[in-house]
């Protein structure tokens, strides 16, 4: 197959809509990298982006094309970041706790890495301190275009940066656990996964829901029900099968595609379960970058 599935011309991906992503190919991996490393998964960062796009999309009109498109676009990613931690939780007092003073002396930049140590510490901060060291030393954004898009002043931006990197500088080093696990859910998605590689799709369908939705991101967001999606990986002409690996410290399938002698992981899928049948499934087809920006000592980042 060429696709998992065709755009729905009359649901939000639309050919305007499906147009406008593709101004936007070329910034979307970098989209992903910031809201994959503010929320923690990158699934859920690629859901993030999703949204920021669609809304960026809605607000087209209001948009200053004088103006660089990416900064516009990293506020809304950054904005709904913020939304998803509040939703999620995530308690954001600390970011107003010991604010400091509006500037700091310039030897207060560590020699940060850009590594896989570096990233997963972050996630650890308040959610502005997060941001700032994100942008400024994982992205190599100025002050000043931090602080246009946190909100914030150039002041305010190296304050949150002196106590995020002193934060993380002090922190212990972080260690790999092992995941606690669902073993319910790790042995559906197998079940799932071995069906769908012999291409038994009444037998897929046993573990679905009637009612299950199905998005195959920036493509097509419907019921699962009468979509051709199934189809499309049977007539697909490339070798690929499924698997399932950990991505975000969870069981979560992968699409693995044959390139010469090796198998290769492209993508996820997400699998909504509830009461042990899903509800729900999630293609990132059209996001090759998402396992590329997995945290390094993922498996599914190799």
């Amino acid at each position: 197959m060429s696709q998992p599935d065709q755009p729905n011309q009359s649901g939000p991906y639309a050919a305007r809509y499906l147009a406008f992503l593709e101004t936007t190919i070329e910034l979307r991996p970098g989209l992903h990298r910031y809201c994959a490393r503010m929320t923690g998964s990158v699934l859920d960062g690629e859901d993030v982006v999703q949204e920021a796009l669609f809304e960026a999309y809605r607000k087209l009109e209001q948009y200053d094309e004088s103006r660089a498109l990416k900064p516009w676009l990293f506020r809304i990613a950054h904005n709904r970041c913020i939304d998803f931690l509040r939703k999620r939780g995530v308690q954001l007092e600390a970011d107003t706790q010991g604010a400091g003073p509006e500037t700091v002396e310039s030897d207060a930049h560590l020699a940060l890495g850009l590594g896989g140590a570096l990233e997963h510490l972050v996630i650890t901060l308040p959610p502005m301190e997060r941001a700032c060291v994100l942008l400024k030393d994982v992205l190599d954004h100025s002050l000043e275009e931090i602080a246009a898009l946190v909100d914030s002043t150039t002041g305010g931006v190296k304050a949150a940066l002196h106590r995020g990197r002193a934060k993380i500088k002090a922190a212990p080093a972080p260690r790999k656990l092992p995941a606690a696990g669902n073993p319910e859910l790790t042995r559906l998605l197998e079940l799932y996964v071995e069906r769908f590689n012999r291409r038994d799709w009444p037998g897929v369908r046993e573990l679905i829901s009637a009612d299950a939705r199905l998005e195959v991101v920036a493509r097509y967001a419907g019921p699962l029900a009468g979509s051709p999606y199934f189809s499309r990986y049977e007539q697909w002409p490339e070798p690929w099968q499924f698997a399932v690996k950990e991505v975000d410290g969870n069981p979560t399938v992968i699409v693995l595609a044959r390139e010469g002698d090796t198998w290769k992981q492209r993508t996820p899928v997400r699998l909504t379960v509830f009461d042990q049948r899903i509800t729900a499934i999630t293609d990132y087809y059209f996001c090759p970058w998402i396992l590329k920006a997995a945290a390094p000592e993922s498996p599914a980042a190799s």
